[in-house]
């Protein structure tokens, strides 16, 4: 991984340069200029604009009402309430949409079994079709999401909710068994955290372990997508496993998506609204470091 793209990463989650960069004349207008690439919007209104388009070219659409590492269970009530109103808000089907979340944002650090809680309550208000798809954090946190989403399996809950697996994880193999056995849906990805142990470099070693995941999981025959933005690695296991359901984010090479539509191959876009978006950008802006 290059220098610049970790130092991009620890930067994305430090809130005193986020302070700065709002506080500085013309700082954050020129900061959200850049990332309104990325992000649908500030508002539920503006995101729920941006998804209708998606959905009329063609494509399904996950909502998330972007944050993360929470440490505050009123907050967490409060994020549920909003997931809530989008859930009744949100196109009628035929329109492929579901809802996407990262557990942290439940306050999952401080209380697990609310944590759980929450995410069974949201999946409960989903009609028959949808999912809430939970999104990978950085490897501390695994045990404990992996654990979430088991549980909530468990409740009868299995056809609601999708987890996310990281292919640059080395427990990543073990998860997949315990997810797919459970019957939750797999979206799988690179990994993108920097993590000091447990994962494989970012490049070749992590490459490898897609492809290898990805055919595991066309073996179990469990519900998967493969999301990721690196064109060789996507037509390699499309080539192999058919049309498999690709998953991109919002703004990022949206004509490749277009594309794929023409081939008959289902998509999905990550559609990210809310006041934190300036590390969500940040974050866009390191990956693409490398990419």
């Amino acid at each position: 991984m290059r220098a610049d793209r970790a130092i991009l990463f620890k930067l994305a989650t430090n809130e005193r340069l986020e302070q700065l960069v709002k506080g500085i004349p013309g700082g954050e207008e020129n900061a959200w200029r850049a990332a309104s690439r990325y992000v649908a919007g500030r508002t539920r209104d503006e995101a729920l604009q941006v998804a209708d388009a998606q959905i009329a070219k063609g494509h399904g659409i996950s909502v998330d009402l972007f944050g993360e590492m929470s440490t505050d269970p009123a907050d967490a009530a409060r994020v549920v309430d909003e997931y809530l109103e989008l859930a009744k808000l949100l196109p009628e089907p035929p329109a492929d949409v579901w809802l996407s979340l990262d557990l942290s944002h439940l306050a999952l650090d401080v209380d697990p079994t609310a944590a759980a809680d929450h995410v069974a309550t949201i999946a409960e208000a989903l009609p028959p079709g949808r999912l809430l798809q939970l999104g990978a954090e950085d490897a501390g946190r695994t045990d404990a999401i992996i654990q979430c989403v088991l549980d909530v399996a468990g409740r009868g809950l299995a056809d609601r909710i999708g987890a996310t697996v990281q292919a640059n994880l080395q427990r990543s193999p073990d998860d997949i068994d315990a997810l797919t056995s459970a019957g939750v849906q797999v979206r799988l990805v690179k990994g993108a955290y920097v993590e000091p142990t447990g994962a494989y470099p970012y490049g070749e070693q992590t490459d490898i372990a897609y492809l290898r995941l990805a055919h595991q999981l066309a073996a179990s025959e469990a519900r998967w997508s493969l999301a990721t933005h690196d064109g060789r690695l996507r037509e390699a296991v499309l080539l192999s496993l058919g049309a498999v359901p690709v998953e991109q984010l919002l703004g990022i090479r949206p004509d490749v998506l277009d594309d794929l539509r023409t081939r008959d191959i289902p998509t999905r876009v990550y559609i990210p609204y809310g006041p934190a978006w300036f590390r969500y950008w940040l974050r866009r802006v390191a990956e693409s470091r490398g990419a």
